[in-house]
Parts: structure tokens; C-alpha cells; sequence
């Protein structure tokens, strides 16, 4: 079973060699009790250690079941010891934070058994030795006899081959010692046992075999195997096969000894609660760094999410901006500086003028260019990327958004708002600049117009506004107030709402300018947020303000019954909510004080195009519908010199006036024929029992009378409302006349009056003069808008990075497409602001790193700490080598310790950061106005632990090494 053949063992100590075995050979059996005797230094424990595989012999040969172990490894050797090899020492080497229990199991659970085969095996054996009521002691709740027997029970766990025993009752009193050394007998029986001792009075009494030691050589064997026993004569082995190899591996592999990690935290929290204040007090100081930065973070990240408000609020007025016409203001300045200075190459001996003006013009018309929107729109429309980029996508059109209210004194028009220039403060041209400069992004304040269009994004808008009465709107036809962070609305904008009379105001910057003496209503105005709630708008689509007259459509506008009707058709729009900007909002996406949604605008685009005007203008892309005139083409321009506005050939006017007059000879027929005169002749193309039918149905009797009243009738009558159908336009008498015409009779008015508007169009068309409008203008003037072409364009990002990611985007699609489709941009905060997170995020950098100073030292001490664990912990690093932990077990242990150090001083370092952030909020808030709020976010603790945990990992690995390392003989030596 075991042999020794010719073990020697050197030490060197210093420049010398000490021999502590000097060729030692032994065979023992199966089952006996082998006592070592010997005087203390002759080797005995020394050649115990060699055959537990503690201790390498320097040469000779250990052989195990026939197997020498010349070649065995570092994990063989751990692998026989758990599963061959049983050691009883004589100061017990219990390990002192565990429980008898745990103890007993720890040599099984490196033997990968399962827990409750573990805990089934371990009360077995601790109730063979007499403690089966013992199990959950610490050991210094024991007696020096109840420790030998739980380091006996140890041992017999694993049901080894070999029990070895070094000096078992050295310890103990007598009567303890008689007990162990019975159990021991007992024990012998079924297995080797080999013990070491200086009792050679116990050695006689209990062993079958002594063997004694001098100077590192045997010198009696009272029972040699050897002596009684012939050894068969062995065969010669066999060359293994590759089968019997890959068995033999197989069989290693099965037996190889492993501390799952869970054990050695286990080991390693039981060791760290007996020094409960060390181990809290470390974690203390190693949480200091972790502190530093959590704090630091809490702050920054308060910062940082006061910055992202601010952005958000501040890109939700400022989008990027692209319009159907552009101009990069930056590249004129650049163009304008670089042509000025390529200029200035003159002599300085005279004064020369400077081509400034022209620059500036030739400038501007080369950098002026015209976007390609509707292709850019599809662009982005198909970007799967730029939703979670931005806010929102916002496209405006060239449509207006008319918007009127009524009252008892007529109509007012609250949009676009006419009351500056009602003021007398600027003319038109400059309200339609003004109002313009209003709509691109805020630049330049909320412009003249009150209503603007809100952002599509609910989430930004609950973020940025409070909802203080009503809701938000969720109808086209519905728009939300905007009141200030005071609960107050702007006279101005009182004035053009219509709540305060804008007639007081007309002229009033010209009277004060004149030196009249003039008053303003300074009174402060309350109004109930009912009474606000029940404010009612009309949108007007810009076409109904024409109306068809002899051919061609005229602006109607100054027609005051005319807009009170075409308001009154409107539609209403309700306010249904007041918003009041939130505290903490830096900026607001509503430039206006009326808010509406986007489909409004698209639901007018719509109106719009479908409109009768719009239609014709469409169908006639040629023709002038507000004059008739024929548009100015290239083709055509050569025409309207002065020569062929006038037609001079008398024959050709003559001729012209004849067929005139023969065209228009049916026309008359038939407005007499209405009118009821019954002198007209019967109208080519109708036969006479029609023309006496009509007769009749006018009433012949008294046809002269009828007549003159049809002609007196007709005389002053708007024929396009009989066009129309809206007879609400005529006077009671003209109604009286259509009622009594017949429906041939009015059919016929009808086609009359289209066939002179035709005519006259066609007059108009062909006179020789030509319309000093062209397609474009009337289209832009009448509100036509494509929803897939829009006018511009505004982009909302999220926050710079963003903004950032989307100008990427521009670049991209910039590179993909032509020259002619390029898009130029204008980035308006780019212009204001430098990248303020980017300092920020240095700020934090720097203060980070500087805090990380006392991280990396904290986690130096905790290295430090741990080694000085190692030391204290060099007796059990010993232990669980005689058990058959391996060097990778041992560095596990300790590398658990320190995992658990570092993430209680992690967690110690958020709690007492989250505590602290309380304090700091107090003082921020006390100190500044700015809403920041320090708070660590969820993700930043997480890292800040799992940085702790790898922190102290790393500074724990040298003294892990340095523990793996140890020398278990030399470790079980230590007290």
C-alpha cells in the first residue's frame, strides 16, 4: 500500500545543509498502528509530513498503491491528501472562526461533494468520535479532548486511507489521552495509522508495530512487513494503453481537489465577523475615495441633468434651422474679407475707394442658394436614427394662419397681428419682416404674431409647462394660452387677442410723435381662468378673402359685410388649457402666447388646396386669376413693348369691335329674354315654343312692367353670388326678382354670366398686356403649401451630442447628393453657445481623478490590511493545505476576503454619499437659485462598488500570492 524506498531530505540553512532523513525505507500495510518514536529532531515529523504529501522528499521514492510519486504535481499531491490522507495534529488545528460542523465539512467540500451528502458524511463522523450534540460550537467553546476529537472526526471524513497523527494527547491530560488513543485503536482496524509521539509508554499499550528514529535513520522495526510476510513475485507491468491512459486521467481529473468560490467567501466573512470594528473601520477608510467620487458624481450628475434641461429647453427655441432659401452668413463674412483683402493691392500714396457695396451684393447673390426641402424632407422621414435624436421634426409652411374674432363692432384680426402697424410703430413691409425673423426658431424674440405652433412632443412639453388650468390641446381646432411664470400675459399681447380694444392704439405712435398728448390704459386686468377658457378664434383660409368678379378674383378684404360673412364660415378654434412655464425650465418651446398643434396648419394646407381658386390657378398655370393678364415668360417678353399694348391698325380695331358685338349679340338676347323684355327677338338656337313656355312662366300679361324691373334688377346685382348659389349678398328686391324667375330662366341667367366672365377672361387674357405677378408669387399669396415640400425646416435636438450626431446626418446625406441638393443649415445655438458639457465634463474629469489619488491609496491600505490577514491567518492557510486545499484555494480565500472588503466599503461609500447628498442639496438650494439637484445615479453606485470590489481585488492579489505561497509545514508550525 505505501512504501519508502531510500527517502532522504535535505535543508538548506543558510551555506549549510542539514540532513533531517538520511535514506529511510518503510513499507507499511493496509490496516495496522505504526508508532514513530524517537528524541526530538531525529525526523519523525519530518517523515510524517513527507508521507502526507505536506513536505517533498530531496530524493528516493514515495510509493502509493504501487504508484510512485516522482512525477507527481502540485495538484496530485493536493488530490492525495484530501482523499488519502487523514492528519491529527497534536494543537488540533481547528479552525478557529467555524463551527464543529464546518470544520468537519471543509475537507469535503473541496472534495466537490454536495451539500447534503457534506452535512449528512460530517454529523456521521462527529457522532463516530462522541460529539454528535456538539455541532454548532465554535471550537473555544470546547475542551482540549472534544477539539482532538472533531480534528479526529475531521479526518475521518473522507474516508482516508492513511491517518496520520502527530503527537495526538501531547495536549492532553492522561485520562483524555487513554481516550483518544482507544479511538484511535479502534480506528486502526480498518485503515494505516502512523503516529508520532514521545510516549513510548502509549506507543507499547496501543500500537501493533514501533518504529524508531535516530539522527534521520531507522533503527528498529518491531514488525516489518518484511518479516512475516513473503512478497509474491510481481509481473512485469504492462506498457499502459492509450485506454488505460486516458482512464488514468479521467480518474485524476475526478479526484482533483477545488474551492468553489461561495466556500471561500464563506471562510472569509466568518474570519472577518471575529474582527467586526477591523473590519468596518477598513472598509471605512477604503470607502473614503469611494466617497470623494460619489459625491463628486451626485453633484455633477445634478449638473449635468440641470445642463440637460437647459439644452433641451434651450434647443426646443433654437432648432436647427433650414429654410427653402438660404444664405450662410458665416461664408459671406469669410467670401467679403478674403475679397477685400485680395483687394487692398495699391500703392498708399492716394485714397482709393473700396467696392464694398458690390461685394456685398455679388456676395450674397453667389452664397444665396435654394434648398432642395422635399427630397431632404423624404430624407429624413426615412432616418430610423433621428427620432432618438431629437424632440421633434417640425416643417412649416408658406400657408398663413389666419385668425379672427368677432364681436358686436365687427371682426378684428388677431393673426398675423397688425397692431404695430396700427400703432403707426412700423409699415407693412417691416411687420413682415419682423413677423418673419419671429418664426425662425426665436432668434429674435417672439417677432409681432402672438400664435405660434407648439412642439410635437407631449413629454418635453409637460417637462417645460404646468398645466394650471383645462388641458393640453388634442384637436387640431383646439390651441392652449400661455401665461408668464407670474401668472401674467403681456398687454400686447391683450391688445392683439382682442381682450383689450386695439382701436385706443391706432395712430398712437404718430400722435406721440407729433407732440399730442396722449394716454394708455395702465390698469391691471383680471381675468378668470373660465373666462379665459372661453376665448373662440376663427381661421379663415387665405383663398376665401377673394370672390369672382367678371372673370377674375378680387380681394375682398376691405369689404368689411363681406369678411364678417366669411368669418362667421370659419372655423372655430377653442382654447381649452393655460399653460404657465415651469420653475425649473431655463427656456420655453412656445415662443407665442397661443400655442396650436401642427395638424391645424396641415388641416389649413388642406383648406387651402382645395379651394376653388387655388384649383383654377392650378388648371390655368399661365394665367394671372387675379387680373386675367397673362404671366411674363421668356417666350412672350419681346411682346410688351410699347407697340403692342396699342393697336394702332384702325381696320384690325374695326374688325376686332364687329366680332365684339356679334358675339355678344346672343349674350343680350339672352339677358332680355331674363329680364322678361318681350321685344327681344327669339335667341338663336331656341325654338319658338320654348320662347313662349318662358314667356309665360315671366308672366306675359304684363310684360313691360316685369321687364323694367328685371333690367332696373340686374342693373346693380352681384351676378357672381347667383354664380355662387349665395344669395345673401343681394338686396331684398334683387331676392324678389330670382324668386320669380323660372329655373330655365335662372339656369340660363347663370350660363349667360359665365359665358361674359369667359369672355372677358379671354379678353383679358388676349389684350397684349401681361400680369406683373408671376405663378409662384400668387401661389405663395394665396397660402398653397405641399405637405411633402415644405418651407422649412426645424430640427429639435435632444441635447449638443446630439445636435452633434444630426449635423453628422446633414453631412452625410450632403455627401450622397449632388451639388444642386446640398442643404445649408443654420445652427443658431452653434452661433451662442461653446460646448458647455464638455467643460463640465472636464471639471468632473480633473476633480475625479484627483479624488482617484485617494481611491488607489485606500486601496493600497487595504492590500496592506489583507497581507497583515495573511499573517494572522498563516495557521488556517496551513490547515487547509493538510486538507488538500490547493495554492489556487488558498489565493481564492483571500482573494474572497478582500472582495468582500472592498464592496462593504463601496456600499459604505454610496450610503454615506446618499446621506450626504441630502445636506449638500440644503445648501445648494440656500446658496443659489439654480435648480441643481445632487443625487448619484443607480448606475454610477453600481460602477462606483464594482470599481471597490476590483480595486481591493488587485491590491489583494499579492498578499493571496504571497499566502499560496506559504509552506503548510512551516504554516502549521505557526502559533
Amino acid at each position: 500500500m505505501l512504501s519508502l524506498k531510500d527517502i532522504k531530505k535535505d535543508y538548506v540553512v543558510g551555506d549549510s545543509t542539514v540532513s533531517a532523513l538520511k535514506g529511510v525505507s518503510i513499507d507499511f500495510r493496509e490496516n495496522e498502528f505504526v508508532s514513530i518514536l524517537g528524541p526530538s529532531g531525529c525526523g519523525k515529523t519530518t517523515l510524517l509530513n513527507i508521507i502526507g504529501g505536506l513536505d517533498r522528499y530531496t530524493s528516493g521514492d514515495l510509493n502509493i498503491n504501487g504508484k510512485s510519486t516522482k512525477d507527481f504535481k502540485d495538484c496530485d499531491w493536493d488530490s492525495y491528501r484530501n482523499h488519502s490522507i487523514g492528519f491529527v495534529f497534536q494543537s488540533y488545528n481547528l479552525i478557529p472562526h467555524q463551527t464543529v460542523l464546518s470544520n468537519v465539512e471543509l475537507a469535503l467540500t473541496l472534495s466537490g461533494v454536495s451539500k447534503s451528502e457534506r452535512r449528512e458524511r460530517a454529523v456521521k463522523a462527529l457522532k463516530q468520535v462522541g460529539l454528535g450534540d456538539q455541532l454548532h460550537k465554535k471550537p473555544n467553546q470546547m475542551s482540549g479532548g472534544q477539539m482532538q476529537r472533531v480534528a479526529i472526526a475531521r479526518a475521518l471524513v473522507n474516508e482516508p486511507d492513511i491517518l496520520l497523527a502527530d503527537e495526538p494527547t501531547g495536549a492532553l491530560d492522561t485520562e483524555t489521552s487513554v481516550q483518544i488513543m482507544e479511538l484511535l485503536k479502534s480506528i486502526s482496524k480498518d485503515k494505516l495509522i502512523i503516529m508520532v509521539t514521545h510516549n513510548p509508554e502509549l506507543a507499547m499499550k496501543y500500537s501493533s508495530r514501533i518504529i524508531k528514529l535516530l539522527d534521520g535513520k531507522v533503527i528498529d522495526d518491531s514488525d516489518p512487513l518484511d518479516k512475516n510476510v513473503v512478497e509474491p513475485i510481481k509481473k512485469p507491468e504492462k506498457e499502459p494503453t492509450k485506454a488505460d491512459k486516458k482512464a488514468a486521467k479521467k480518474e485524476r481529473k475526478k479526484l482533483k481537489t477545488s474551492m468553489n468560490f461561495l466556500t471561500a467567501l464563506s471562510l472569509s466573512r466568518n474570519n472577518l465577523m471575529t474582527k467586526k470594528a477591523r473590519t468596518l473601520l477598513t472598509s471605512f477608510a477604503g470607502s473614503i475615495g469611494i466617497i470623494g467620487i460619489a459625491l463628486i458624481l451626485s453633484i455633477s450628475n445634478g449638473v449635468q441633468l440641470y445642463i440637460d434641461q437647459v439644452q433641451s429647453d434651450t434647443l426646443s427655441s433654437y432648432p436647427l434651422q433650414i429654410t427653402k432659401t438660404t444664405a450662410s452668413i458665416g461664408e459671406i463674412m469669410n467670401t467679403m474679407a478674403k475679397n477685400h483683402e485680395d483687394s487692398a493691392n495699391h500703392d498708399k500714396d492716394k485714397v482709393y475707394s473700396q467696392n464694398a457695396m458690390g461685394e456685398m451684393i455679388n456676395t450674397l447673390m453667389e452664397e444665396t442658394k435654394v434648398n432642395n426641402l422635399e427630397k431632404f424632407k423624404k430624407y429624413l422621414d426615412d432616418n430610423s436614427d433621428l427620432k432618438d435624436l431629437t424632440s421633434d421634426v417640425q416643417y412649416t409652411y408658406a400657408t398663413t394662419l389666419n385668425v379672427f374674432t368677432e364681436s358686436d363692432s365687427g371682426v378684428m384680426q388677431v393673426n398675423p397681428s397688425t397692431l404695430l402697424e396700427d400703432m403707426g410703430y412700423m409699415s407693412s413691409t417691416q411687420m413682415e419682416a419682423m413677423s418673419m425673423s419671429g418664426s425662425m426658431g426665436g432668434m429674435m424674440g417672439m417677432g409681432t404674431d402672438v400664435w405660434s405652433e407648439m412642439i410635437d412632443n407631449e413629454e418635453l412639453i409637460d417637462k417645460q409647462y404646468d398645466v394650471i388650468a383645462g388641458r393640453l390641446p388634442e384637436k387640431y381646432n383646439e390651441v392652449v394660452l400661455v401665461v408668464d411664470k407670474n401668472n401674467e400675459i403681456n398687454d400686447y399681447v391683450l391688445y392683439s387677442l382682442g381682450l383689450l380694444d386695439p382701436s385706443s392704439l391706432n395712430g398712437i405712435v404718430r400722435r406721440a410723435m407729433a407732440g399730442e398728448d396722449i394716454s394708455v390704459d395702465s390698469e391691471q386686468h383680471v381675468y378668470t381662468y373660465d373666462e379665459l377658457l372661453d376665448l373662440k378664434f376663427k381661421v379663415v383660409p387665405t383663398p376665401d378673402f377673394y370672390k369672382k368678379k367678371d372673370g377674375v378674383w378680387e380681394d375682398m378684404t376691405g369689404d368689411e359685410s363681406y369678411m364678417k360673412k366669411a368669418v362667421a364660415n370659419g372655423t372655430e378654434i377653442s382654447v381649452v388649457g393655460i399653460l404657465r412655464p415651469d420653475e425649473d425650465a431655463s427656456s420655453a418651446s412656445i415662443s407665442g402666447a397661443i400655442g396650436y398643434r401642427h395638424d391645424l396648419m396641415t388641416y389649413l394646407i388642406d383648406e387651402v388646396d382645395n379651394s376653388e381658386i387655388v384649383k383654377e390657378q392650378i388648371a390655368n398655370p399661365d394665367i394671372d386669376v387675379f387680373t386675367g393678364l397673362k404671366f411674363k415668360t421668356d417666350e412672350n417678353a419681346a411682346d410688351t413693348d410699347s407697340s403692342s399694348e396699342t393697336v394702332s391698325d384702325s381696320t384690325a380695331d374695326t374688325e376686332s369691335k364687329a366680332d365684339k358685338t356679334a358675339d355678344n349679340s346672343d349674350t343680350d338676347k339672352k339677358a332680355g329674354l331674363v329680364a322678361g323684355d318681350s321685344s327681344m327677338e327669339i335667341p338663336e338656337g331656341m325654338t319658338e315654343e320654348q320662347y313662349k313656355a318662358l314667356m309665360e312662366q315671366s308672366g306675359a300679361s304684363d310684360t313691360g312692367e316685369l321687364a323694367d324691373m328685371g333690367m332696373n334688377a340686374m342693373g346693380s346685382m352681384d351676378m357672381s353670388a347667383i354664380q355662387g348659389g349665395d344669395m345673401s349678398s343681394l338686396t331684398e328686391t334683387q331676392k324678389k326678382y330670382i324668386a320669380s324667375l323660372s329655373d330655365e330662366q335662372l339656369e340660363l341667367m347663370k350660363q349667360m354670366l359665365k359665358e361674359q366672365s369667359d369672355t372677358n377672361a379671354d379678353q383679358l387674357a388676349n389684350s397684349g398686356k401681361y400680369s406683373t405677378s408671376n405663378y409662384d408669387n400668387n401661389m405663395k399669396t394665396l397660402g398653397y403649401s405641399v405637405v411633402e415640400d415644405p418651407d422649412s425646416i426645424n430640427i429639435y435636438p435632444v441635447d449638443f451630442a446630439s445636435k452633434e450626431k444630426i449635423i453628422d446626418i446633414i453631412d452625410d446625406y450632403n455627401d450622397s447628393v449632388g451639388e444642386e441638393d446640398k442643404i445649408e443649415y443654420t445652427d443658431y445655438v452653434g452661433l451662442m453657445m461653446s460646448s458647455i458639457t464638455s467643460i463640465i465634463n472636464a471639471i468632473g474629469y480633473v476633480l475625479i481623478a484627483f479624488v482617484a489619488i485617494s481611491l488607489v491609496v485606500s486601496s493600497i491600505m487595504i492590500g496592506i490590511i489583507t497581507y497583515i490577514s495573511v499573517l494572522e491567518r498563516t495557521k488556517e492557510i496551513g490547515i487547509l493545505r493538510s486538507i488538500g486545499a490547493s495554492k489556487r484555494d488558498i489565493s481564492r480565500v483571500f482573494n474572497a476576503e478582500t472582495v468582500i472588503v472592498g464592496f462593504v466599503a463601496g456600499a459604505l461609500g454610496i450610503i454615506i454619499s446618499y446621506l450626504l447628498t441630502i445636506p449638500i442639496n440644503m445648501i445648494i438650494a440656500h446658496l443659489t437659485d439654480v435648480p441643481i439637484r445632487a443625487s448619484i445615479p443607480v448606475s454610477a453606485a453600481v460602477v462606483l462598488i464594482a470599481i471597490s470590489v476590483c480595486l481591493t481585488l488587485i491590491a489583494g492579489l499579492f498578499p493571496s500570492r504571497v499566502a499560496a505561497k506559504k509552506d503548510p509545514v512551516i504554516a502549521l508550525r505557526t502559533e
